[in-house]
């Protein structure tokens, strides 16, 4: 009886186990936009090299006082000296004899100044660097957020065709088996179902391997029951090319970076000029002790100054040096002329097609409102027998068709302001604040 009780417990924790797990995990995980970007952002391996950059630029940066922190060596050696063949044999210092020694040596040039300056330069450009690959991930991930919102929203609609398609099919088969219609068009009611049917299958499949994706980019696992919180609100963006060159033209990373880089690469010319033509000063100190010589220890220190002379000879290798600093640093310049220029023309073409896209999506609207209130029509003459049901099914596939595009459009207008408020490197939210028309 009591092993009964035993096991008859054992079964009962086990059932009460069960179902607390099948609660747990079949409850709904809501993810916003926010929290998906700080998921990508804690978990994308890319992301985590670049970390790895800044926090090594930072550590040289913290300490640069190591370019002009002296070379310190220490030595010491254990010898046996003796002579078996000496007349009559060496005694004394003769022996296990030891020798030890401690040497200080610092070199400094013109250049240290330009050196250090360059590692602070390095660290600033890798802070940018990882907030542009930041920035960059964050657009990716509202990208591919919102077109997983936009392909759920489709999914409604196709469940809400196929529903209808269902009524149609089962109204069908009512008006035949009362002799109103005939069996051709019971058949192609039934095949316009399988076709909405078709149509939802594969956009559910679609959708669920995209979510697997997306979870996969955001380093998590489930993806039966989170549910993506949020809507594109759209708004038509109004903004003069010209102002928005003029004012976040300088902010853009590449564009920093450019600067940047020729700040650098001037500061390594003047290195490589001071480090082949200007002075350079050695102080060494030296001090040693030995078991030889056990009462005397050596103590010796010198300076000395090096004034480099080939460097000024036209075609030396320091010569040639200086030379493709020149050059280098010249290119540099040039290529922040093409980056601005890019530039420019990048931020002109997306103002021109945010500007001439919205006529667009008002298009698009007015086609889904046509191709909705014909469907009802159509379906209002169907029910009254006075159009075929391959009249209707064409009015519902022109109801579907729309519907798909004004999603594909308003998505591709979104993707436009998510690009444009990449090349200006703002927020595309403070870019809607900003120059969003309302009410339109």
């Amino acid at each position: 009886m009591r092993l009964y009780l035993r096991q008859k417990t054992v079964f009962f924790v086990f059932l009460l186990f069960f179902y607390a797990s099948f609660y747990i995990f079949s409850q709904e995980k809501t993810l916003t936009l926010d929290e998906a970007v700080s998921l990508a952002v804690k978990n994308n391996l890319s992301l985590k090299k670049t970390e790895i950059d800044l926090a090594a630029s930072g550590y040289s940066q913290k300490f640069f006082w190591s370019e002009i922190f002296p070379a310190i060596n220490a030595n010491a050696s254990v010898g046996y000296r003796w002579s078996p063949f000496s007349d009559p044999p060496q005694t004394g210092s003769y022996g296990l004899n030891y020798s030890i020694g401690l040497g200080l040596r610092l070199d400094l040039n013109a250049g240290i100044f330009y050196t250090i300056k360059n590692i602070q330069l390095a660290h600033q450009a890798n802070i940018l660097r990882y907030e542009d690959a930041c920035n960059q991930l964050s657009i990716q991930i509202t990208k591919i957020f919102y077109s997983l919102v936009a392909e759920k929203n489709n999914l409604l609609f196709l469940e809400e065709v196929f529903s209808l398609a269902q009524r149609q099919y089962s109204r069908s088969e009512t008006m035949f088996r009362n002799g109103f219609v005939g069996e051709l068009s019971l058949t192609q009611s039934r095949l316009a179902l399988e076709n909405a049917r078709y149509s939802l299958n594969a956009a559910k499949i679609a959708h669920n391997n995209n979510m697997s994706e997306f979870c996969a980019i955001l380093g998590i696992s489930v993806i039966n029951n989170i549910i993506l919180s949020g809507e594109i609100s759209l708004v038509r963006i109004e903004a003069d090319s010209g102002i928005l060159i003029e004012k976040y033209l300088p902010l853009r990373p590449d564009i920093i970076r450019s600067s940047q880089e020729i700040e650098r690469l001037a500061m390594s010319e003047k290195v490589t000029f001071w480090q082949n033509r200007g002075p350079s000063l050695n102080l060494s100190v030296n001090w040693s002790s030995s078991a030889f010589d056990p009462f005397t220890d050596s103590l010796s220190a010198t300076a000395a100054v090096t004034i480099p002379v080939d460097s000024w000879i036209q075609g030396t290798s320091r010569y040639q040096s200086l030379s493709k600093a020149q050059d280098t640093l010249e290119k540099a310049k040039i290529d922040l002329i093409m980056a601005e220029n890019s530039a420019k023309t990048q931020i002109s073409s997306l103002s021109a097609l945010l500007h001439n896209s919205w006529d667009s999506i008002l298009i698009a609207r007015l086609s889904l409102e046509a191709a909705t209130r014909s469907y009802e029509l159509t379906e209002q003459a169907f029910n009254n027998g006075r159009v075929e049901s391959l009249v209707l099914e064409d009015a519902r596939n022109n109801m579907t068709n729309a519907r798909g595009r004004l999603i594909q459009t308003e998505f591709s207008y979104f993707n436009m302001i998510l690009d444009l408020s990449a090349a200006l490197n703002i927020s595309w939210k403070n870019l809607i604040e900003n120059y969003g028309v309302a009410g339109e």
